[in-house]
């Protein structure tokens, strides 16, 4: 397994899950609530995000494979998704979109609109099925679900301090760590869609 692939994996899942960028989301879901029962409520969005996300990393090839879709294809269509994503955050209309979502929820926000889709979302999804199928192995795929099972962890710790931290951010430090995280997304995904045409034998 080279460390150069177990960076790239961090680095992708960092970016799009976006652990910082859940901050102002996850304390606009859970007014009002208690150390504890924000802590609750985090454990179980967390722990559904990765069962949701180790489904499709372990299944969403198979899944490709039986509807005919080839993993070049996915990675093209992936890297495409990934960049659009990117262009959400450069220009923040992903934060507006979050916001967004967070003033509709119910009384337990964990699994809707937290676990999924903010955290175990669209981009996030086709980032672990791209990750899983350039693994090459069954090491390499278990390395992706831990490298994920650390983004996730991080979110939930960032949950933990998440007042604090966003008073000490504030909404300029906010905007400057999503712009510099989209800023790193757009050149993953273009390397996604690269990859991709490469695989197609189009280009050598």
């Amino acid at each position: 397994m080279e460390t150069t692939f177990l960076i790239t994996a961090f680095a992708t899942l960092f970016v799009v899950i976006d652990p910082p960028g859940l901050i102002p989301m996850f304390i606009a879901l859970t007014p009002g609530m208690t150390a504890e029962r924000r802590r609750v409520i985090g454990a179980r969005a967390c722990v559904i995000a990765i069962a949701i996300l180790t489904l499709f990393g372990l299944l969403g090839e198979a899944v490709l494979g039986f509807i005919g879709i080839s993993m070049s294809a996915f990675r093209i269509a992936g890297g495409i998704l990934l960049f659009l994503t990117a262009l959400d955050m450069l220009f923040e209309r992903r934060t507006q979109r979050r916001e967004g979502q967070a003033t509709v929820h119910d009384h337990d926000p964990s699994v809707f609109p937290i676990a999924i889709p903010l955290i175990a979302g669209p981009g996030a999804i086709a980032t672990m099925i791209l990750l899983v199928g350039e693994a090459g192995s069954w090491q390499g795929t278990l390395a992706v679900h831990l490298v994920m099972g650390v983004v996730v962890l991080m979110a939930f710790l960032l949950f933990l301090i998440a007042g604090p931290l966003e008073r000490a951010l504030g909404r300029t430090g906010t905007v400057v760590i999503t712009r510099l995280l989209g800023m790193l997304l757009a050149a993953l995904s273009v390397q996604f869609v690269i990859d991709g045409i490469i695989g197609t034998g189009l280009i050598g």
